[in-house]
């Protein structure tokens, strides 16, 4: 089989219309669309995107993963099918179920402009907008949200959420946002509540601080239904529970925010990383169970939601003698949600030959992470064009904005 890159971008491109980029007509509007919903959902730890999306039509995939590799689909422990040449992990159920529901695209060998293989530096590129590490101490969706026409901020106290312990680099900057954590702490019972409120009441900013506070922890604790966390339940497992249950509580609000961010760790799989079964089905399995969730939690606004999942680096193509996988360059992406047009991916596929490695170990990046969040910002968000090539991603000209990902 002689893997041809211009059969494999075709299942996204002829969906497209041929042209992958966003018009100028979708540049110039100026009225923000408030119904709008976005996450971003940060894999931290570089994701093996060859095997949450294994291009099991690769004459080479089956080679260079050995017992690592996924079967064909209807096979058992195989993949879930997407086309000819790419299938999706056995323990994405949900995703699999959204990719047929046209709500989800898969992208494959993606990568943002950073190519050394460090953690750190690599998740400060994801976050920052920019083409090198610690170029800016602010996060390209913060200054994505400073740049929305102000009407859109008319109801709202903030644009976004961060939820976890701490708000990420992506969501730090000039606009407003709000900010959720998981207590690690009893809740308070009312008496206590009361005290300490009397206590704030002379000081203006620690009285503010403290409705704030209480009004963000009952947002994040209106459930529609209770989730039900199926199998054994981490501690991870259930912050990532409590975490999404906050998130949909945030972005259900009229009032709320339109954007929300919070992160997963764990994906450094250098070790025993396993196939259908292992370390990594481990991981992947809650986080495709976290996203059904955060659609049932969310109700009628998912179908204005836009959810993108996205990793520092890839990681190599071939495993490594411990059974696992060391860092790398391209990985996989996702998009799913109910204003997603789905049921495509999106792939310029290098192939996995050797000549074709980049640096002769990782699967070569073809596709700019950057495309993908300027067309969602642009066409979901209506965030100004002029604004996405200069504030938000400065000097990123080479990486042109994907068009037609969502409904119009």
């Amino acid at each position: 089989m002689k893997l041809k890159r211009r059969d494999f971008i075709a299942s996204g491109a002829a969906a497209l219309g041929g042209a992958l980029f966003v018009s100028r007509l979708a540049f110039g509007r100026t009225v923000a669309n408030t119904n709008a919903r976005f996450v971003f959902i940060i894999l931290r730890g570089a994701l093996d995107g060859l095997a949450a999306v294994p291009p099991h039509g690769d004459p080479n995939y089956a080679g260079l993963r050995r017992e690592l590799a996924f079967t064909a689909p209807g096979t058992q422990g195989g993949v879930f099918k997407l086309d000819d040449l790419f299938g999706l992990h056995p323990s994405l159920v949900f995703m699999s179920e959204s990719f047929a529901a046209r709500e989800l695209i898969v992208f494959h060998a993606i990568a943002g402009p950073y190519r050394e293989r460090s953690h750190f530096d690599g998740q400060d590129v994801l976050e920052n907008g920019y083409a090198r590490p610690h170029a800016a101490q602010s996060g390209w969706l913060n200054r994505a949200l400073a740049s929305l026409p102000a009407d859109s901020a008319s109801q709202r106290k903030e644009l976004g959420v961060a939820l976890g312990q701490n708000v990420p680099l992506v969501m730090r900057g000039p606009a407003s946002v709000a900010s959720w954590s998981p207590s690690r702490l009893a809740a308070l019972d009312e008496d206590t509540l009361a005290r300490i409120t009397d206590l704030y009441s002379h000081d203006a900013l620690l009285s503010q601080r403290l409705a704030d506070a209480v009004m963000a922890d009952a947002i994040a604790s209106t459930d529609t239904e209770p989730m039900q966390a199926s199998g054994g339940v981490t501690h991870a497992n259930a912050r990532y529970v409590e975490v999404v249950r906050a998130a949909a509580g945030f972005l259900r609000r009229e009032d709320g925010p339109q954007v929300a961010v919070f992160d997963t760790t764990g994906w450094d799989t250098h070790a025993n990383e396993g196939a259908a079964q292992g370390q990594l089905s481990v991981r992947l399995a809650p986080l495709d169970t976290g996203l059904r969730a955060l659609k049932d939690q969310l109700g009628p606004v998912w179908s204005n939601t836009v959810v993108l999942l996205a990793t520092e680096f890839g990681r190599t193509a071939a495993i490594n003698g411990t059974r696992g996988t060391d860092h790398g360059t391209a990985s996989s992406a996702f998009l799913v949600g109910g204003a997603v047009q789905g049921g495509r991916v999106i792939a310029d596929w290098p192939g996995l030959a050797s000549a074709a490695l980049y640096q002769g170990r990782d699967l070569r990046p073809t596709l700019d992470l950057r495309s993908v969040m300027k067309g969602v910002l642009a066409e979901h968000l209506l965030v100004p064009g002029m604004a996405l090539e200069t504030a938000i991603f400065p000097a990123s000209a080479a990486a042109r904005p994907l068009r037609g990902l969502t409904r119009a």
